[in-house]
């Protein structure tokens, strides 16, 4: 049975993977000149990290309810995050053209 502590802290984990999905994708955005290298990496480097993370929250920290399969794990906790992330740097944020950065020597 799935506690309400359990669940809060499942939630807060998706939050938490969502936000670093969007930030990953946020930056190789802006820093990366090429039309498709941020798309590149923003697919294969930040579910690295998701993975990394989700094996440190649900074996070593013991958070999260039993989803049953490996391939349950993988989309809700790398697979949900990824798209809801993505989605928003993409809808909600302003576009790196329209961000300025500082002057590099």
């Amino acid at each position: 049975m799935l506690s309400i502590i359990g669940l809060v802290l499942f939630g807060i984990v998706l939050v938490v993977h969502t936000l670093i999905a969007a930030v990953c994708t946020r930056f190789f955005r802006l820093r990366l000149e090429t039309q498709i290298g941020w798309v590149i990496y923003a697919l294969f480097i930040p579910p690295v990290i998701l993975l990394a993370s989700t094996l440190v929250v649900s074996g070593v920290l013991g958070i999260g309810p039993n989803l049953g399969s490996p391939v349950v794990v993988f989309g809700v906790m790398i697979g949900l995050p990824m798209a809801v992330g993505i989605t928003v740097d993409l809808l909600y944020v302003a576009q790196p053209d329209e961000v300025e950065l500082p002057e590099t020597q």
